[in-house]
């Protein structure tokens, strides 16, 4: 549907270069946008590039420490000299620590919102200038069903992850103006590179997970797609300010 069409659209996906990022970027390429897969690993962000090439579909890659803002102001300004602008912005990297909150360090503690709200916050800064400039954007957050519901030993991460959702809502309003409509995507529990390994070690703990869905599955990365190519297009024009749950019924209980 000519709606949901994305050619001809630059889209920056941090973190893209894996899991949920790189889900989401293989479906907004395949609607028909460019991807600029942004991360801190550039041989895995290259990889990534070249698999999406390898589909026909359009895609590069632009080393990127979204905890650092200086890395951020380049990929910015890379993007706006190679491709003329910016269209879409989602902001996809994010760590977790899974830790008793008695136990968290100040450095943990310093990771996490660095990359998880600090990062997110200055690349919908810099790009949003980009945005404004044009008078026009969709920026996309991912948040986590975390930022709405308590759950054990991710203290941290859930308030950096409500702290994404409130920041959406705080953009979205002072944003829509510009005709930027800045929203959020909250996953809820999916294997990726990022807990792979826990579960792998605990697991009664994925089986516990599981447990809890009201689906009766765990979330794939290919579940985010839709969202994501629905608050990238047209289709969502009137919709700001939202984290649109994508959980599998983890926080209807």
């Amino acid at each position: 549907m000519k709606i949901f069409d994305l050619s001809g659209k630059i889209a920056i996906v941090t973190g893209g270069n894996q899991g949920i990022g790189l889900a989401i970027s293989r479906g907004l390429a395949t609607a028909g946008a460019t991807i600029v897969i942004a991360n801190r690993r550039p041989a895995e962000g290259q990889t990534a590039a070249e698999s999406l090439e390898k589909e026909g579909l359009n895609a590069v890659a632009i080393p990127t420490d979204v905890s650092d803002e200086s890395s951020i102001a380049a990929l910015v300004s890379k993007v706006i000299n190679d491709f003329g602008t910016i269209d879409i912005l989602v902001n996809n990297a994010g760590v977790i620590v899974r830790k008793p909150a008695e136990n968290i360090s100040s450095e943990e503690w310093d990771y996490i919102m660095n990359i998880n709200l600090k990062g997110v916050f200055f690349c919908c800064q810099l790009v949003g200038r980009e945005m404004i400039r044009r008078r026009k954007g969709k920026i996309i957050n991912i948040s986590s069903d975390a930022s709405q519901r308590a759950m054990p030993e991710r203290s941290v991460y859930a308030a950096s992850k409500a702290g994404v959702s409130h920041l959406t809502r705080c953009l979205a309003l002072e944003w829509a103006k510009y005709n930027i409509n800045v929203n959020a995507i909250g996953p809820g529990p999916t294997i990726t590179p990022l807990n792979k390994k826990y579960y792998e070690e605990h697991p009664e703990k994925l089986e516990q997970t599981i447990q809890s869905l009201p689906i009766g599955r765990m979330g794939d990365t290919s579940d985010y797609v839709g969202a994501a190519i629905f608050l990238a297009s047209e289709a969502s024009n009137f919709v700001i300010g939202q984290t649109l749950l994508v959980e599998g019924g983890s926080t209807i209980w």
